[in-house]
């Protein structure tokens, strides 16, 4: 989608983004990705009313087949995946001993095959730790990245669109309410926290409904008809910069940005998507378990309205957020909403009150509390 006129790379912008591939990708042939297509405000606003087309497509993709894969990733991870059945979806979390983030996955089974699609430069991170755990698994974890392009139809009318590559009928996505402290084990149903409808794409891969649209995961090969076929539908293309500010106004978090060494799921909200609460042992699972029933974690997600008068800059990832002059947390993704203005996702103390005033270097800033 990098030839479609009118794209600027991310990359082009900003030599060190995230919104790359992986040196590994880029050299078996993955290409760079659009921040935007001429106009993104436009692009925000489309994504946000209608539908538009986004390129995902550095995204790292792990492909894990063989018969005991389910039983496996269910055994080291923080996901109730035993009882995902073919062609549904999830979240899933790789946490250290300690229970802090390592890794974030979204999922995707096809009957054969285990699909996981995480962020770009946490790849080889996430395939090296499976391979690791492999021991005697009847298991072939795989870096499929080259091979397969992931794709996002963002908006409300993302699974109308869908129906140009011949698919209909996606279910919303199925949450299980987190319940509150100290509840009693059994209360969970034995499944996935969150379950998306996933189904087969006619030319090869699939499509997954998910919060934001429906996740597209193609041949690499095939992606150019993909494109060509919905843009030929009236789907309109958008760059990864319309993208972010769509998620950021959504508060969901991305690992590695709005995370650091020291965060836990129930800082950043990933219990409800990518924890289940009552499925047994796995790595980090104390700290999961405990933090749940003190009901206290230290640190929360929130949404900072930035005033912009003082600078047009946003602010960069791991800013400091301080109030009275110290350090209370750190800026995560920063966007220009079409709407909203200067607005960011952020980590912050517990303590700190939703009318605090903060600051971003000299940027005012304030806690959106609805």
């Amino acid at each position: 989608m990098i030839d479609i006129a009118g794209a600027v790379a991310a990359e082009a912008i900003d030599e060190e983004t995230r919104e790359q591939p992986e040196p590994v990708h880029r050299a078996a042939g993955v290409g760079p990705v659009a921040a935007h297509y001429g106009d993104p405000l436009r692009e925000q606003r489309t994504l946000a009313t209608g539908v538009g087309l986004v390129d995902r497509s550095h995204r790292g993709v792990v492909a894990v087949p063989g018969e005991e894969r389910i039983g496996w990733l269910h055994t080291l991870t923080s996901q109730h995946l035993a009882g995902l059945g073919a062609w549904q979806g999830t979240e899933l979390l790789v946490l250290s001993p300690h229970g802090h983030i390592e890794q974030h996955a979204m999922v995707a089974e096809d009957g054969e095959t285990t699909w996981l699609d995480t962020e770009p430069g946490m790849t080889s991170g996430l395939l090296s730790y499976l391979e690791k755990m492999r021991f005697f698994s009847k298991v072939e974890p795989r870096d499929a990245t080259a091979d397969h392009a992931l794709l996002s139809l963002v908006g409300p009318e993302a699974t109308g669109a869908l129906e140009a590559l011949g698919v209909s009928g996606l279910a919303a996505p199925d949450v299980v309410a987190v319940p509150g402290p100290k509840f009693r084990s059994g209360d969970l149903p034995a499944r996935p926290s969150v379950v998306y409808d996933v189904r087969p794409l006619p030319i090869g891969g699939w499509a997954r409904r998910v919060p934001l649209g429906v996740d597209l995961l193609v041949p690499r090969d095939a992606m150019t008809q993909v494109v060509d076929e919905l843009r030929g539908a009236g789907v309109p293309v958008a760059g990864l910069w319309a993208y972010e500010a769509i998620r950021v106004a959504a508060r969901q978090p991305r690992a590695g940005v709005d995370t650091d060494h020291r965060t836990i799921p129930a800082e950043v909200d990933l219990i409800a998507p990518a924890v289940h609460l009552d499925k047994g042992c796995y790595r980090g699972q104390e700290t999961v378990a405990r933090v749940h029933n003190l009901g206290r974690p230290p640190r929360r997600l929130v949404l900072l309205h930035l005033d912009g008068v003082t600078t047009d800059q946003l602010p960069a990832a791991g800013a400091p957020v301080t109030l009275d002059g110290r350090t209370v947390g750190f800026i995560g993704t920063a966007v220009q909403h079409y709407e909203l203005g200067q607005i960011a996702l952020a980590v912050v103390k517990r303590n700190v009150a939703d009318d605090a005033r903060l600051l971003v270097g000299e940027t005012a800033a304030a806690i959106d509390a609805s």
